[in-house]
């Protein structure tokens, strides 16, 4: 990291390791991988810095060998949430007093420890527990959320810095004090990206807020893993507390303080929405109004003009679409092709979707994994053959699920006539890329793509005529938060994509930017008077 101006250093984006054949990198990896498979362990819930066992077991699984058990998460009761709600109210007034050097600090180690000897160890849980592939682990469990620590810092930073009055006439000083909210925040994290779990209950926490942090059941490994990489990294007790458990108690327990004064979310949009609606129950019994911040569903797009370059879009349908099985936010599942086009690239995105290497990800040599568990692969499957029995949907590539070992469904390409097909308008979350090829103009196309989904979280447009692109930008302005121009609508990166959209998508709150960091403060102004009055008489009454 280079040293510029201020308190910390400037952040620099993690280099991402290629794990190639023959690489020192590959070989650790592939040892880390080997340990994790060869034991079982178990994990305690983390309130106020104390380990908590309390005898209630989840189970933590590989998808794609869903008999194996990676490790026994101990689950929070009724008690242990109260509990965590105490010690984040005991660490609060400390952990506020910190200074902003102090707090930085920590997870600036964080982010060197991760870099270091923590990357394969958290690369691997990843990998064994999400069923994500060592290229998709790297850039998520390593890379960004290393970023985001390191970005995080210096935003909290530049945004104080902000924040300050720009005159202070003489005799007065003027001056703006980032406060943290008053009570704890409500982190509820999800199973499909190892950062977003560290991010949401770390970017309040590094405001000065303290933090109830209940993680997906479907990433209990990587995420005890996490709290366990806070801790090394110095944060003091209480500060943020991990209780995983049944999400309705949870839930129900934290709505019902007087103290809870933050959620950050992420996850589905219909959950988010009654959670929304709980803490719209409770408003009068809250000491403040809370701050809501969530990213939930998409519905992802890419429509191509005429004069797209093909190669390109044949490479941004693959990966858009198949990577870590479909199963990110941000994932490609609607495509909008020009007739001519479609015609011309048709068997050869077939052809290449038949390559698609799909298995154990301990296999290198795989592009896919396994979808996170049954209840997504009976989505997938349902999708998949009301699809096949549609008289206007072809399934053109793959279309197989076999759960027998592990929770596999293969990259299927669907497409769709009907512009109001189910698989083109609702989210699956899988490896489901539809198509529909278009017949009309390019404008009527981009009115289409508007309107076919409640979404707006990412979307992307290929084209080579400047006109295309310009009248895309303009008629999809809000039908994607993260807009890309020749690129698959994939792969955020923190300091150069902040991600987020609106719509059905979330509150648009910009995870890995200033934007987020800003809901957690409450700020206060304060005027100074070094020299004041000593006379109410004014001089116009002389």
């Amino acid at each position: 990291m280079a040293h510029g101006v201020g308190i910390f250093p400037e952040p620099i984006n993690e280099p991402v390791n290629s794990f190639a054949p023959g690489t020192a990198q590959r070989d650790s990896l592939r040892r880390e991988l080997d340990r994790q498979q060869g034991e079982s362990v178990e994990a305690p819930l983390v309130i106020g810095g104390r380990a908590v066992r309390t005898g209630r077991i989840a189970e933590a699984r590989v998808p794609h060998r869903h008999a194996h058990v990676l490790a026994t998460v101990h689950q929070a009761g009724e008690a242990e949430v109260l509990a965590a709600i105490d010690a984040a109210r005991v660490a609060r007034a400390g952990w506020a007093a910190m200074s902003m050097q102090d707090r930085g600090a920590i997870f600036l180690r964080a982010a060197d420890l991760l870099a270091g000897p923590w990357r394969d160890r958290l690369n691997a849980a990843t990998m064994l527990n999400q069923s994500k592939t060592c290229h998709q682990a790297e850039i998520d469990a390593a890379c960004e959320l290393i970023d985001f620590f390191r970005f995080n810092v210096k935003y909290m930073e530049r945004l104080i810095e902000q924040m300050q009055p720009d005159v202070s006439p003489r005799g007065t000083w003027n001056r703006v004090e980032a406060r943290p909210l008053e009570g704890f925040v409500y982190a509820v994290t999800p199973f499909n990206f190892t950062s977003i779990a560290g991010n949401l209950p770390h970017a309040p926490a590094l405001m000065g807020n303290t933090v109830i942090w209940k993680p997906s059941p479907h990433a209990l490994h990587s995420n005890a893993m996490l709290m366990q990489l806070f801790e090394e990294a110095g944060l003091p007790p209480g500060v943020i507390n991990f209780v995983p458990g049944d999400a309705e108690m949870v839930t129900r327990l934290v709505l019902s303080q007087r103290d809870f004064a933050g959620l950050h979310y992420t996850g589905s949009t219909a959950v988010f929405r009654s959670l929304w609606h709980k803490v719209g129950t409770n408003l009068d019994q809250y000491r403040d109004y809370p701050r809501l911040v969530g990213e939930t569903g998409g519905k992802d797009f890419l429509i191509a003009h005429e004069s797209a370059d093909e190669d390109a879009v044949v490479t941004a349908l693959i990966r858009g679409a198949y990577e870590f099985q479909g199963q990110k936010c941000s994932a490609l599942s609607r495509a909008y092709l020009p007739r001519a086009m479609w015609e011309r690239i048709r068997d050869r995105l077939v052809s290449e979707i038949g390559t698609v290497r799909m298995g154990d990800v301990a296999d290198f040599g795989n592009f896919m994994g396994a979808v996170i568990h049954r209840q997504s692969f009976e989505k997938c499957k349902r999708y998949i053959e009301a699809a096949r029995e549609s008289s206007g949907s072809t399934i053109l590539a793959g279309g197989g699920c076999d759960g027998r070992e592990g929770w596999f469904v293969e990259p299927t390409l669907i497409e769709v006539a009907d512009r109001a097909a189910p698989c083109l308008c609702e989210e699956i979350f899988g490896p489901v890329l539809s198509v529909h090829v278009y017949d009309g103009s390019f404008e009527e196309a981009l009115a289409l793509v508007d309107r076919t989904s409640p979404y707006g979280l990412t979307g992307a447009v290929f084209a080579n005529d400047r006109r295309a692109i310009a009248a895309a930008a303009e008629a999809l302005r809000y039908s994607a938060g993260n807009f890309y121009i020749n690129d698959k609508p994939t792969g955020a990166v923190v300091g150069q994509q902040p991600f987020g959209g609106a719509r059905a998508s979330g509150t648009n709150d910009k995870a890995g930017s200033a934007l987020n960091l800003l809901r957690w403060t409450s700020a206060r102004t304060i005027k100074e008077n070094f020299d004041p009055p000593r006379d109410y008489r004014m001089p116009y009454m002389g």
